[in-house]
């Protein structure tokens, strides 16, 4: 066997920074809203809620846009409250706390909202409604929202999650899935949100649906689609390297798992990786280099699953595991798994958050008007009431993702051990056989790759890793099975 590679042929903008609005007026309107009763304290806490937004608080803005809410039509201006509450989430991008309160006081009155805030509101409750398993009231309310929105782009990504899910009632709708994800592909409009992280899962999720209906060549097309060293190409060249191996192409699986095992991607957590390299070299016979591939599997995980199994299998409080996860010098786990939880949406989110409230919590200790006043004390302690709920989602989070990481390298690991006494096993009936495996292996040839076109370049593999190779490689295999047609 040998291993191949084919090759293929910033803005920064500087500026002075804003000077920061004057938080003068904000100790009086907490004194108003904190001595009023009934509708003058609402009238005054969306007030204070506007000028908190205004003077840079998002987050302490959004505790009194949620009270104003939760008041619901009795208030003065309903909507105006929920269009201020809007704007804080999307100032902090926060997927937690104001859609979780947007899903529990929805109102019909809402449709009256301004056609861009409408849009948000509907993403924001749809994305609740996809977390609890309410596909059918998520996938209506993402129809919604309208291609003219700056969300249009995530509504319809997730639109095509919620019809690929096999639980949708009546069953998966593939074609309408793939439908909604070209659509995001296919956007050029730099107006919309987030829109190159978008496009890449929309590309991800194409290759998904393909792989579920078994179309693997199609497939293998998106996973190559996604742009290399995106922000999701590790995830793409792994599940390539199963679509790959469905369609009989094991050594351009094996090529896509050499790119993830290059030391570029040192940081990844991707334990699987290795059972798949080890499986594709048992189906062409290749025991040693199975039995070496899951040694590699064991190697590198094994301490991990050890160093995990307390936080996964005993009772600590919720802060603990947010501050292992919030400590980016933490040795508490290893780093390839903290990667892994921090890179999860919701925690990316959580911790955005908690890094603004502590932010927030510094500046009004300086903020005029505001330092040495009762308004700072009492926005104070809500900014702290909020951190508190925020470090427990999050802990819960982490301990969650903790617990997945940590059964999942178990599984993998019984699996690992399946496939080498599959592999000893096999090793053991050929001997017995009679079959001479290296005078079989030696009368065979390695030939070159086919050339994608006449722009490619061959190199042959010597274990180095070059930044402009990761991604092409190709392995070409012998195959040591005796009774068993060439792959």
């Amino acid at each position: 066997m040998s291993v191949q590679i084919l090759l293929g042929c910033a803005l920064l903008m500087t500026g002075a920074a804003p000077a920061r609005p004057s938080t003068s007026a904000l100790g009086g309107l907490y004194n108003a809203a904190v001595m009023s009763e009934g509708r003058q304290r609402t009238t005054a806490e969306e007030a204070l809620a506007d000028e908190l937004l205004r003077t840079g608080f998002p987050v302490a803005a959004s505790v009194y846009y949620t009270r104003v809410v939760r008041a619901g039509e009795g208030t003065e201006r309903p909507l105006d409250a929920v269009e201020g509450l809007v704007r804080a989430q999307q100032q902090v991008q926060d997927e937690y706390l104001v859609p979780s309160l947007l899903a529990a006081e929805q109102k019909d009155s809402w449709s009256r909202l301004s056609p861009e805030v409408f849009a948000r509101v509907s993403l924001l409750i749809a994305m609740v409604e996809h977390r609890k398993g309410l596909l059918d009231a998520a996938r209506a309310r993402l129809i919604t929202v309208s291609p003219g929105s700056a969300v249009f782009a995530k509504a319809q990504y997730l639109l095509g999650v919620v019809l690929a899910d096999a639980r949708l009632p009546g069953g998966a709708q593939a074609d309408a899935a793939q439908a909604a994800f070209s659509r995001v592909t296919a956007l050029k409009d730099v107006h919309q949100e987030d829109l190159q992280n978008t496009r890449g899962l929309a590309q991800l999720g194409m290759a998904r649906v393909h792989y579920a209906q078994g179309r693997y060549d199609a497939a293998t097309a998106a996973y190559d689609a996604v742009p290399r060293f995106s922000r999701y190409w590790d995830e793409a060249l792994f599940e390539n390297g199963y679509a790959r191996f469905r369609q009989g192409d094991l050594g351009g699986a094996l090529g896509s798992l050499e790119s993830l095992h290059a030391p570029q991607f040192e940081g990844s957590f991707l334990p699987e990786s290795f059972i798949l390299k080890g499986t594709i070299y048992f189906f062409s016979c290749l025991y040693e280099e199975s039995k070496s591939s899951l040694d590699a599997f064991d190697q590198r995980y094994a301490p991990m699953m050890e160093q995990l199994k307390p936080w996964a299998t005993e009772e600590r409080d919720l802060m603990s595991y947010y501050r292992v996860v919030a400590d980016k010098d933490s040795t508490a786990i290893a780093r390839p798994v903290l990667l892994w939880i921090r890179s999860n949406e919701r925690m990316l989110g959580l911790v955005r958050m908690l890094e603004e409230t502590g932010k927030e919590q510094a500046r009004l200790k300086t903020a005029e008007g505001v330092s040495g006043t009762g308004a700072e004390s009492g926005l104070l302690a809500d900014l702290a009431q909020t951190e508190g709920t925020l470090t427990q989602v999050a802990g819960q989070l982490a301990r969650n993702r903790m617990v997945e990481a940590y059964r999942d390298l178990r599984d993998f690991s019984g699996r690992a051990e399946i496939i080498k006494f599959e592999t000893t096993k096999a090793d053991k009936e050929l001997v017995e056989s009679g079959v001479d495996q290296r005078a079989l292996l030696a009368h065979q040839r390695v030939y070159r790759p086919r050339m994608p076109g006449s722009d490619w370049t061959y190199w042959k593999f010597q274990r180095e890793y070059w930044i402009d190779e990761i991604g092409y490689y190709q392995y070409t295999l012998k195959n040591g099975c005796p009774y068993r047609d060439k792959k």
